[in-house]
C-alpha cells in the first residue's frame, strides 16, 4: 500500500521532471533533493538531478549522483553511461573508460557508451580503438558517430 507521503513524493518528482523538461535546470534540481531528503534510494531523483547537473556543466555533482545510484543499483546502464561522460567532460578519461566499459559489459548495444567511450580512446592517445568504437556506435545507428568518423580521419 501507498502512503500519503509516497504519493506526495512522487506528486513532487513529477514536478520535478516538468521542470526539467522545462529547461529550468536549477529549479528542477530543488525538487529532487526534496524527493531525496525523504526518500534516499529514489534512484530516478539521482539519476534526473544528475542530469540536470550536466546540463549546468557541473560535472563533479553530477558525477557525485550517478555514484549514488550506482551505489544503490550497480547495474544501472544510464547511469554508467552518464557518470562517464561527465568524466570526459572533466578530463578524467580512464575513470570514463572503466565505465563505458560496465555500461556495455550491460547492454553491448548501448551506441551512446561506444560513442563517448570513442572519445576517451581518442584523448588517451588510442586514436585505432577510438575509431573502431566510433565504428561500432555508427552500426548501431548513431548519425553522430558518421561525422565523428569523418571528421577525425577514420577509414
Amino acid at each position: 500500500m501507498i502512503s500519503f507521503a509516497q504519493d506526495e513524493n512522487e506528486a513532487v518528482y513529477r514536478s520535478g521532471e516538468d521542470k526539467y523538461f522545462a529547461g529550468e535546470y536549477n529549479a528542477a534540481i530543488e525538487l529532487f533533493t526534496q524527493v531525496l531528503a525523504t526518500d534516499p534510494d529514489h534512484l530516478n531523483a539521482y539519476l534526473q538531478r544528475g542530469f540536470c547537473y550536466v546540463l549546468l556543466k557541473d560535472f563533479d555533482k553530477a558525477i557525485t549522483d550517478f555514484s549514488e545510484l550506482l551505489d544503490r543499483k550497480e547495474d544501472h546502464v544510464w547511469a554508467y553511461t552518464s557518470r562517464g561522460s561527465s568524466y570526459n567532460k572533466i578530463g578524467e578519461y580512464e575513470l570514463a573508460m572503466i565505465d563505458f566499459d560496465k555500461a556495455l559489459n550491460l547492454d553491448p548495444r548501448n551506441e551512446e557508451a561506444y560513442n563517448n567511450r570513442g572519445w576517451s580512446k581518442k584523448f588517451l592517445g588510442d586514436a585505432t580503438g577510438a575509431c573502431k568504437d566510433w565504428t561500432a556506435s555508427r552500426k548501431m545507428g548513431n548519425a553522430e558517430a558518421k561525422i565523428i568518423l569523418t571528421n577525425n580521419y577514420c577509414k
